[in-house]
């Protein structure tokens, strides 16, 4: 069922982030990230902005000085792991009793008084709007006080705080270009624990790409918890966008443009992006990425589910109708394009006859790759306040069984089209299983697995894909890109 845990390991879970040493650095900060690329990337700007108050960081929690997990809200899986690490903590806490325990991130947000005051199990509730502010929470910690800041933010994007890259191949990094969401699903907690929608000044996530390309980075993915309602018209929230001036609205960047400034000005780095939303997706943006090749031709396009009726419930603002036409439009323009789905099975009130729905979906567009899960309400969001999650648990693990089983075949399907055709592959790192050879992925984020030979990490390679699992390809290298 790799397809299922494959979801968020981009980089481990909980694993404890390194960053470079700092010279004078007294204070040790330990720091493990659950939950999205967000967290991740978050717990980079985190690092950064503790690394001017002294802290460097380490991978041993017994000697911190300050202990900060950045959790999530989404999956009760990362809640409940979170919980068990907090309590892992305090044991540790009682010996060193200087250590301080901070929670940051979108469960902070959510169970602020619950860590504080009834459970009293962390010194700090760091919400993600509130990173800047560290330097005088940590103070107040040191004055015996709680320190709490879960104030969401209408412009906090984090522009000028420049990532500490860490636990890195140092060929792949995220850049972040919004902050928030404005999309009310009712299954989704984003709104509440990270805000309204804003976006970053473009000129300062074009200056933190190229300080990373001058660093020797090849591949940079663009982050948001919806990527497609990128808007830069000078700053704020983006429902506020038509108050803006006339000339701030003339001159708006939006998420097509802002792909195609970066595409443009550093066209031997590959570009990705993550994640889209159906009903913000605009052709003017699969334009762009079929005018360069240094786009990757891979789109996350979650659907949730293939019914109407459970997408109204849902509050997505797209039909199953409008879902199809878009990828209809999408093979038109990039006929090789991966698309990749979210689906939430057992969702309230849902019948066999939506699940089918969802299954004549799948057969519909055969996605490359797919996060499937079975429906866990989360306390905040509104079908926990409105709706009955009635669907039995052994209903949701059956449906949720034949949706993998359909997602692995057509994975499959789609790694065989691959077959006997050479392909160019980044080199991440060494494959997990066999330390003789390079993996890689192709544009449509397929991994590759090839004999390394005289090739290096950070090399564009072009490989002739020989065999495939539904999951990866395997092939032989047969020279160099011409993108190095």
């Amino acid at each position: 069922m790799e397809s299922v845990e494959k979801v968020i390991d981009e980089r481990l879970q909980g694993k404890a982030l390194v960053t470079q040493s700092r010279e004078g650095n007294t204070k040790k900060l330990f720091i493990e990230s659950y939950g999205c690329q967000m967290n991740m990337n978050d717990s980079e700007i985190v690092a950064s902005i503790l690394a001017d108050q002294g802290f460097n960081t380490t991978q041993v929690l017994e000697e911190a000085d300050l202990v900060l997990v950045n959790t999530c809200s989404i999956r009760e899986k990362a809640e409940t792991t979170v919980r068990n690490r907090l309590k892992k903590y305090n044991a540790v806490k009682k010996i060193n009793k200087n250590m301080k325990v901070g929670v940051l991130g979108c469960m902070a947000e959510r169970l602020k008084e619950k860590f504080l005051e009834e459970e009293k199990i962390v010194d700090l509730v760091v919400g993600p709007d509130a990173y800047r502010d560290l330097p005088n929470l940590l103070e107040e910690i040191e004055a015996g006080r709680d320190a709490v800041n879960v104030i969401l933010s209408k412009d906090e994007t984090y522009g000028d705080v420049s990532p500490v890259r860490l636990n890195s191949n140092g060929v792949s990094a995220f850049v972040s270009i919004t902050r928030g969401c404005d999309n009310m699903c009712t299954f989704c907690v984003v709104p509440f624990t990270r805000g309204r929608e804003r976006s970053r000044d473009p000129q300062s996530i074009i200056e933190e790409i190229r300080s990373m390309v001058t660093n020797n980075y090849k591949e940079i993915t663009l982050l948001g918890q919806n990527v497609d309602s990128y808007l830069w018209f000078g700053g704020g929230l983006k429902k506020d966008f038509n108050k803006a001036s006339e000339m701030a609205q003339a001159t708006a960047v939006d998420f097509a443009q802002l792909l195609d400034m970066c595409a443009t000005e550093f066209p031997k780095t590959r570009f990705r992006f993550s994640t889209s939303n159906p009903q913000d997706m605009s052709l003017d943006v699969i334009k762009v990425m079929a005018k360069h090749k240094n786009i990757c031709k891979y789109t996350h396009l979650p659907v949730q589910s293939g019914s109407n009726r459970m997408l109204k419930a849902m509050n997505r603002q797209h039909t199953r109708e409008e879902y199809m036409q878009l990828v209809d439009n999408i093979f038109k323009i990039i006929p090789e394009m991966a698309l990749s789905q979210d689906m939430i099975v057992g969702f309230c009130g849902e019948t066999e006859e939506d699940h089918q729905d969802t299954l004549n979906l799948m057969e519909y567009v055969k996605y490359d790759f797919g996060f499937m899960f079975a429906y866990s309400e989360r306390p905040g969001t509104l079908a926990a306040k409105k709706m009955v999650d009635d669907v039995p648990e052994e209903v949701k693990k059956r449906r949720l069984e034949e949706v993998i089983a359909l997602q692995q075949k057509h994975a499959l399907f789609r790694t065989q089209q691959h077959l006997g055709k050479v392909e160019e592959v980044l080199i991440e790192g060494v494959s997990k299983k066999n330390p003789n050879e390079w993996k890689g992925r192709n544009t449509q984020n397929t991994v590759i697995v090839f004999p390394k030979e005289h090739y290096k990490l950070g090399d564009f390679v072009m490989v002739k894909v020989e065999d495939c699992t539904s999951a990866t390809l395997r092939g032989t290298a047969v020279g160099y890109s011409d993108n190095n």
